[in-house]
């Protein structure tokens, strides 16, 4: 099965999606997400001017040779850029080689190890009562685990919750980055009151789940997670950046409360300290950033040897194209932990139509050949790009440039 050609298409359906389709002499074709929030043209133009032209002619069905072609090959290895591109051509070409089976992808990866995938939901509010109705509602729709932001008395604007009640909080609908505002203290002094509201309402049989955003220094991450041990979460995301792999283990000495990390990993490499050592205990890394189903699967392996578990990313910044390979993947991986979950917007599903579907808080991948999604090219034309990016975070008392 020859690959005759390979072309981008960059379309915004509610905000900015990269997807790569590649087609082959059987007239089969495959779909990968390379979308790399606030960077999506760096990735259109890596794949389109270095890696397409490679492709041509070569046989869709050499995965592992085509992976180790464009990470050895390249000599500058890693990075976002990199291994988003190298992520859109892996996913494409597995659904290239499912849809040549005639089977859904988890089949191809070994079969189901459980009947479904469970998801988290997003709980917004703007104070803790709004929070705790939100949360609320989440469970009233079928989630079994929910994932609570709020915002923070003094604080302007706090990442997960939009003012205005929208559902999407990033990115800004700006032409530069937006500014916000960010007091540790004040963070630190509210989140425990706003967790123990909601178990209050809310009791312990959902899992709940929160996401610093690598706000905090190590010793403050031990401090909010001993601070939460009460309240029984299911993890905290992100506590603090995770360049330097030792802060965590100045978290583990101080807490309990269970550890995710990684959905700006792109690599093994960013997990192995992390994972040898026992420092974690949920990896958020994804097919999209993390170089396709064929590293996270080996990503995966690592972690299960030290019964780590995947937690991958799945907010709106990833198509419904790496939502649809995520949940094959969740499917068949053997120290699944949950999958996050964020639907998209009505104009994003129109445009990918999908196999997968949502009911009492799991996900379903479908079993249609591939991995379930397609796209709908003459609608996607109908949105074009629009530059957005991310937000920037300072401190509030003197404008430092902090972590959003």
């Amino acid at each position: 099965m020859k690959i005759t050609n390979a072309r981008v298409i960059v379309c915004s359906p509610g905000r900015n999606l990269v997807t790569l389709k590649i087609e082959t002499d059987q007239g089969l074709t495959g779909l990968g997400d390379a979308t790399l929030n606030g960077r999506e043209l760096a990735v259109a133009a890596y794949l389109t001017e270095h890696v397409l032209p490679c492709l041509i002619g070569r046989d869709a069905h050499q995965i592992e040779d085509i992976w180790q072609y464009l990470y050895k090959g390249a000599y500058w290895r890693r990075g976002p850029v990199t291994m988003t591109a190298i992520a859109a051509v892996d996913t494409a070409l597995w659904d290239l080689k499912a849809k040549a089976a005639d089977m859904p992808l988890y089949q191809l990866l070994g079969g189901k190890s459980r009947t479904g995938v469970m998801v988290y939901g997003h709980a917004n509010g703007t104070d803790i009562e709004h929070t705790v109705d939100e949360v609320l509602r989440y469970a009233d729709m079928g989630y079994r685990a929910i994932r609570a932001q709020g915002g923070v008395p003094g604080l302007d604007k706090v990442y997960g919750v939009d003012a205005s009640g929208s559902r999407f909080y990033e990115p800004a609908d700006s032409e530069l980055p937006a500014e916000h505002d960010w007091a540790t203290e004040k963070y630190l002094l509210h989140t425990p009151n706003r967790f123990e509201r909601i178990r209050e309402k809310l009791g312990f049989e959902h899992h709940l789940l929160h996401d610093v955003h690598h706000r905090l220094t190590p010793i403050e991450a031990g401090r909010l997670g001993k601070s939460l041990e009460p309240c029984k979460l299911f993890w905290i995301e992100d506590p603090t950046p995770a360049e330097n792999q030792e802060a965590f283990r100045l978290i583990r000495q101080h807490t309990t409360t269970p550890v995710a990390v990684g959905e700006v990993f792109n690599s093994i490499w960013d997990c192995k300290d992390l994972v040898q050592n026992q420092l974690v205990d949920y990896l958020r890394t994804t097919v999209v950033h993390a170089g396709g189903i064929t590293h996270l699967r080996r990503i995966a392996d690592l972690a299960a040897l030290y019964q780590v578990r995947t937690g991958c990313h799945g907010a709106t910044d990833l198509s419904p194209v790496c939502m649809g390979a995520a949940l094959h993947f969740d499917l068949w991986v053997p120290n699944f932990g949950i999958q996050e979950y964020m639907p998209h917007t009505e104009e994003t599903d129109a445009v990918f139509p999908h196999a997968y579907t949502f009911k009492d808080g799991m996900l379903y991948p479908g079993d249609v050949p591939g991995h379930g999604v397609e796209i709908d090219e003459k609608l996607a034309a109908r949105y074009p790009y629009k530059r957005a990016y991310l937000p920037v975070n300072r401190l509030q008392h003197d404008g430092t440039v902090w972590n959003w």
